[in-house]
């Protein structure tokens, strides 16, 4: 249990506790589904970016060993 949890005792206090979590402990499905997009877009900017640089030395290496 975290601190930002408020816990609220059923009956005599002993069982059947539930947890109340507190306003700033929500998440917005929204923006993390966003962040996950982003994040995606940035992980596939990357690869493309990589992959290009390597086509471009393997291309460079092949022109330098016909010469």
């Amino acid at each position: 249990m975290s601190a930002d949890e408020n816990i609220r005792f059923n009956g005599n206090g002993k069982e059947g506790y539930s947890r109340i979590l507190s306003e700033t402990s929500r998440v917005d499905l929204n923006n993390l589904i966003k962040r996950v997009r982003e994040e995606e877009k940035k992980s596939k900017r990357n690869s493309l970016v990589i992959s290009a640089a390597a086509l471009s030395a393997v291309a460079v290496f092949g022109i330098i060993l016909t010469l």
